[in-house]
C-alpha cells in the first residue's frame, strides 16, 4: 500500500481492509478532518459511496440500508458535533440490532481539552449504545501498527454482525496534512511489507457461530406444543438478520403441523408472502384478540409485538410462553414469559420441524380445528367490517388514516419495500395491513421508535434493492427529516411517499391528556400549519393532494410513474381517531356475536 503521507496511508489501509472484509457501502458527510477516509473510500472500486450533506440524515440512510440488507453500512464524518449528529441513528441501530460501522475523524490527542477549534471529547462518544469501541492509533509507517489497524478493521466488521448485531464505533485521529500531499513520511520500501500490502483476502478472516437450542429445550418445547389444546405462534418485528435467515415457509409449515395460528406483526416478514396462501397467518388480531380464549402454549419469535392489545393479552394469559432470542436478551416488557431460549429463531423452527415431521416424529393431537376456526371467524369478521368502512361512500363521509395504510399494502407491487413511520402509521399498518401473497418487505424504526430519520432510513432501504419503494409517513416525521429528501436526487433513490397530514401529533388523541386543553393542543398535538408542497418544490419532487376516497387511484398511478411523488392526504386527527375507536368497537361486538352464534368455532 503506497501512500504520500501517514494520514493517507491510514485511510487507504483501513478502507482496503474493510472492503476485503466485505463492506460494500458507505455514507459520507463532508468535512476536513475526515479527508483521509473520504478520499480513500471514493477511490476504492468495490465500495459504493453515498454523499450526504447532513450527518443525521446520513446516519439514518446508512441505518435503513443496513436494515434492508442485514449487512453493515459504514458512516464517515469529521470531528466535533458532526459525530454527535450520528447519535440518534446509533441508538436506533443498537436497539433494533442493525449492523452499522461508525468512523468519526478526530483531532490528535494533544489538541483535546485545549480549546482547539471543532474539538470535543469523542472517546466512547456513544456510550454503551455500541457493541464495540476502539480508538485507532496515530498514523505511522510502522509494520506492527499497520497490522493492528488491519486487525481492528476485521474485528470491527465482525462485531457489527455479532450476537447481537449492532453499531460499532472507531474513532480515527488524524494530524495534518490530511489530503494526499507528499511529505516523505512513508518510505517507498514500506509499500512492499506484508502490513502495507495486506493479504489477498481479508487480513483476518472472521466467522461467527450459530446459537442453536440444546436438546432438552427442544424436547421441552416439543412436549408443550404436542400437548397443547390452544397453541399460538406470535411473530414480532424481525431483526435484520432474520429477514435473511428465517424462512417464512418453514414457520408456516411448523404452525400448520402443530395447529397454531400465526399472529404476524407487519414487521415480522411473515404477514406477507406466498406462504400466506395456505398457512394460518392472521393480521387483524389487534382488534379482536381480547375476544378470544387464552392460548395454553405460546411460541414467541422476534421483538415485542407492535400491537398493544396483543401485548396485553399475552400479559394476562395463563400460558407457558417460550421466548426465543439469539442474544439471550429480554425483549418482553410485561415479564410474563415462562421460558427463555437463547437461540436463533430459524434454528428453533428447524429443530421443531424435525421433531414434528416424518415417521416417528412427535404429533400434535387432533383438536378438530376448533382453535383455528375461532381465529378464522374473527379474522373474517374483522376484514368484513374494515372493508365496509373502506367503501367509497363510507370513506367520503367518515375518512380515517387507516384506510390509507390498507390501500398502501393491498395495492403495493409484488415485490416491494414498504417503510412505515412510527406513531399512528405503524399502528394502522398493524391493524389494517391485510395478509397477502405478495413479497412485501415491511420495515420501520421500531428499536427506539422515534420519528427522527424516517425519510432517510426509508431511502437508505430503497438504495439497497431494485424493488419499488413506498414510504408511509406522518406530517411531523416528514417535517423532522426534511433534509433527508436531498437523497432522492443525490443518491438516486425513487419512491412513492405517502404523507398523512393531520397537522400535528394525532397519536396524542390516544392519551388521557386529550381531555386537558390547555395544554393538549399547543404542547402535545402541536399544529404546525405547514404547506408541504413548497418542501416538495425545494427538492424537485412531484406533489399531489388527494382525498382519502381518491387515494388508491393516485397511489397506483404513482407506482407506475418514474421519479418520486409525494401524495399528501389530509385528515382531521381527532375525527380519524374517533373513527378508529368506532371500528374497534364494531369489530369486537361482531366477533363476540359471531362466536356466540357459532360456539363450536
Amino acid at each position: 500500500m503506497s501512500a504520500p503521507n501517514r494520514a493517507t496511508l491510514w485511510g487507504r489501509t483501513l478502507v482496503d481492509e474493510l472492503a476485503k472484509g466485505g463492506l460494500e457501502a458507505v455514507c459520507i458527510a463532508p468535512g476536513s478532518r475526515s479527508t483521509p477516509l473520504t478520499a480513500a473510500f471514493v477511490e476504492h472500486p468495490d465500495i459504493e459511496v453515498f454523499s450526504h450533506l447532513d450527518e443525521r440524515s446520513a446516519a439514518f440512510f446508512a441505518l435503513g440500508r443496513a436494515r434492508r440488507t442485514g449487512e453493515p453500512t459504514a458512516l464517515v464524518c469529521t470531528s466535533g458535533t458532526a459525530a454527535a449528529n450520528f447519535h440518534p441513528a446509533v441508538i436506533e441501530a443498537a436497539q433494533a440490532r442493525v449492523p452499522l460501522l461508525v468512523l468519526t475523524a478526530d483531532r490528535p490527542a494533544e489538541l483535546r481539552d485545549s480549546g482547539a477549534n471543532q474539538t470535543i471529547d469523542q472517546v466512547k462518544l456513544y456510550g454503551d449504545a455500541v457493541r464495540w469501541y476502539a480508538e485507532l492509533p496515530e498514523p505511522e509507517a510502522d509494520e506492527r501498527k499497520v497490522r493492528s489497524l488491519r486487525t481492528t478493521a476485521a474485528r470491527a466488521l465482525a462485531a457489527t454482525t455479532g450476537v447481537p448485531p449492532g453499531p460499532v464505533h472507531l474513532n480515527c485521529p488524524f494530524r495534518k496534512p490530511l489530503e494526499p500531499t507528499e511529505t516523505g513520511t512513508v518510505p517507498d520500501a514500506f509499500a512492499e511489507t506484508t502490513a502495507a500490502r495486506g493479504r489477498e483476502e481479508a487480513f483476518v478472516e472472521t466467522g461467527g457461530g450459530r446459537l442453536t437450542p440444546d436438546d432438552e429445550s427442544v424436547r421441552s418445547l416439543t412436549r408443550a406444543l404436542a400437548g397443547a389444546d390452544r397453541p399460538l405462534l406470535v411473530a414480532g418485528p424481525a431483526d435484520p438478520a432474520d429477514l435473511v435467515d428465517l424462512e417464512p415457509a418453514a414457520v408456516a409449515a411448523l404452525a400448520t403441523r402443530v395447529g397454531a395460528p400465526i399472529l404476524a406483526d407487519p414487521l415480522s416478514n411473515l404477514r406477507f408472502g406466498p406462504h400466506t396462501e395456505d398457512a394460518p397467518v392472521f393480521g387483524g388480531y389487534d382488534a379482536y384478540v381480547d375476544e378470544l380464549p387464552d392460548p395454553d402454549v405460546v411460541l414467541r419469535l422476534g421483538a415485542s409485538p407492535t400491537s398493544k392489545p396483543l401485548r396485553r393479552a399475552l400479559r394476562d394469559a395463563d400460558a407457558a410462553q417460550y421466548l426465543v432470542d439469539p442474544a439471550g436478551e429480554w425483549r418482553e416488557a410485561t415479564f410474563t414469559a415462562t421460558d427463555h431460549l437463547t437461540a436463533t429463531p430459524d434454528s428453533v423452527v428447524a429443530a421443531l420441524l424435525e421433531r414434528f415431521g416424518g415417521n416417528g416424529g412427535a404429533t400434535a393431537p387432533d383438536r378438530g380445528g376448533e382453535w383455528l376456526e375461532r381465529f378464522e371467524l374473527a379474522e373474517e369478521i374483522h376484514w368484513r367490517v374494515r372493508d365496509a368502512a373502506l367503501d367509497g361512500d363510507a370513506l367520503e363521509s367518515a375518512p380515517f388514516e387507516g384506510s390509507i395504510l390498507a390501500s398502501a399494502f393491498e395495492d403495493a407491487p409484488d415485490p416491494a419495500t414498504v417503510f412505515v413511520s412510527n406513531s399512528m402509521p405503524i399502528r394502522d399498518a398493524d391493524r389494517f395491513g391485510r395478509p397477502r401473497t405478495a413479497n412485501l418487505t415491511v420495515l420501520a424504526n421500531r428499536g427506539a421508535s422515534g420519528i427522527d430519520g424516517i425519510t432517510s432510513a426509508a431511502l437508505g432501504a430503497g438504495s439497497a434493492t431494485d424493488d419499488p419503494l413506498v414510504l408511509v409517513t406522518g406530517d411531523l416525521a416528514f417535517y423532522h427529516d426534511a433534509n433527508g429528501l436531498l437523497a432522492v436526487d443525490r443518491c438516486g433513490v425513487d419512491a412513492t411517499i405517502v404523507l398523512l397530514d393531520n397537522d400535528g401529533g394525532g397519536i396524542f388523541h390516544k392519551l388521557p391528556i386529550e381531555e386537558f386543553d390547555p395544554p393538549f393542543t399547543d404542547q402535545f398535538k402541536t399544529p404546525h400549519g405547514l404547506e408541504f408542497e413548497t418542501l416538495a418544490d425545494l427538492y424537485g419532487l412531484e406533489f399531489e393532494r388527494v382525498t382519502p376516497a381518491a387515494f388508491s387511484d393516485a397511489y397506483r398511478r404513482s407506482l407506475e410513474a418514474e421519479g418520486t411523488q409525494v401524495l399528501s392526504v389530509e385528515f382531521d386527527s381527532e375525527a380519524s381517531h374517533r373513527r378508529r375507536e368506532e371500528l374497534e368497537a364494531r369489530v369486537r361486538a361482531a366477533v363476540a356475536d359471531g362466536l356466540e352464534r357459532d360456539p363450536d368455532a
